[in-house]
């Protein structure tokens, strides 16, 4: 008995060594993570940091030399059109300006009343073309209603009066602000001009009133002394008209357009806020990326779609991100972009069949940060690997991490 033991256990010992070994040597299953292929809607964006800024602003500059008393006011305090004194200016002594400064002074009167002029012919071609606009977008309406007519055609329309409001607009505010340099300028040329003996000094000081409704952004010189014809003193606006300012690569500006959704996120409020490609900007700038790299770069201009009430607290100059818009699909066959990889020059992917990898070359379509459009190659329910380890194969047994947890 104690001979067979001592034959017996080292078998034993032998056939467990053995059973080790191939149980070592056994492939694992590769723990991976599935995402189903799915149906449903894909938005191709153009993804970039844009900066607000005030649509309509204004740098108030003093229209003639003399003397500037202390500017009071502070950046954000609310001015009124033509009731808010900005500044108070006690002109030079007439008797010492020279017959140019007088020419000078008539030249400006002259020029500003040419702007007003102009001002007001654009209000009535920018009232003209909104006008038709209007008329368009009825009649595209009408149109619709008919089945005369796609969703397309009338968000072109509806795009067009969109537009032609805001060139009516800047129009009108071009045009007040003619009149305002125009009275400056008129106020200016009589402080040129000797004034009668024993005329009341204050009569000589000129005080410059706001020409718009809005908010100061910025004092330009807040301290008393002299300053000269042209000096900017105060910019105002109205901080509450807010735009973005976008610069994105020029390859990318090529597929934008304008009437183009975006969607702007992370400005500071709880919610993405809606806004709309008003301009892109038809020539590029050169910028220098953070890795030092020359870069042709194009401006995109947005308006937002969401009422001031909806962005309370966002102002001049702040930063937001976008995502602009340049393709959508309301129903495609898509995946996450995490289980594409590169297989030659083809797209492939490892599909779950049965426990086990199977590679799948597919054909992809438009495609974003997050998901792609499969056009060829996959069906709805099937389940993909989402970023592949190097142990995933074609035929390696799975191990899906949920499952394994």
């Amino acid at each position: 008995m104690a001979r067979l033991r001592r034959i017996i256990l080292p078998l034993v010992v032998l056939v467990l060594v053995v059973v080790g070994l191939v149980m070592s040597l056994r492939p694992r299953p590769a723990p991976v993570d599935l995402a189903p292929v799915t149906r449903g809607p894909l938005q191709v964006t153009v993804d970039d940091d844009g900066r607000t800024r005030v649509k309509e602003r204004y740098v108030v500059s003093s229209p003639l030399a003399g003397r500037l008393a202390r500017i009071t006011y502070k950046a954000g305090e609310p001015v009124r059109a033509g009731r808010t004194p900005l500044a108070v200016i006690d002109p030079s002594d007439p008797a010492l300006l020279d017959a140019r400064a007088v020419a000078e002074a008539e030249a400006r009167v002259r020029a500003a009343a040419l702007a007003v002029e102009r001002a007001r012919t654009q209000i009535v071609a920018a009232n003209a073309a909104l006008e038709f606009a209007t008329s368009e977008l009825r009649r595209a309406q009408a149109a619709a209603s008919r089945g005369g007519a796609n969703e397309r055609e009338v968000q072109d329309a509806q795009l067009s009066v969109t537009m032609r409001t805001e060139e009516a607009r800047a129009a009108e505010f071009a045009r007040q602000i003619a009149v305002f340099e125009l009275a400056q300028a008129e106020a200016a040329l009589v402080r040129t001009r000797p004034v009668e003996e024993g005329a009341d000094a204050d009569a000589a000081r000129l005080t410059i009133l706001s020409p718009i409704d809005g908010r100061v952004l910025r004092v330009l010189r807040e301290s008393a002394g002299f300053v000269s014809p042209g000096t900017p003193l105060v910019e105002i606006g109205d901080s509450a008209d807010l735009e973005i300012e976008v610069d994105v690569l020029s390859p990318d500006a090529v597929r934008i357009v304008p009437g183009a959704a975006v969607h702007i996120e992370n400005w500071g409020g709880p919610a993405a806020l809606r806004g709309r490609v008003r301009l892109v900007e038809p020539s590029a700038f050169t910028k220098v990326s953070a890795l030092g790299v020359e870069e042709q770069r194009v401006n995109v201009i947005i308006d937002f779609v969401d009422p001031p009430g909806a962005r309370a607290g966002l102002g001049d100059g702040f930063r937001v991100q976008t995502r602009i818009v340049v393709s959508e699909a309301a129903d495609v066959l898509k995946v996450p972009t995490g289980a594409l990889f590169r297989r030659g020059d083809r797209w492939a992917t490892f599909v779950e069949q049965n426990g086990r990898a199977s590679l799948r070359l597919l054909e992809i379509g438009r495609r974003n940060h997050a998901e792609a459009e499969v056009l060829n190659g996959l069906s709805v329910g099937e389940r993909v690997v989402v970023y592949p380890s190097d142990r995933v194969r074609d035929g390696v047994k799975l191990a899906p991490r949920d499952a394994a947890d």
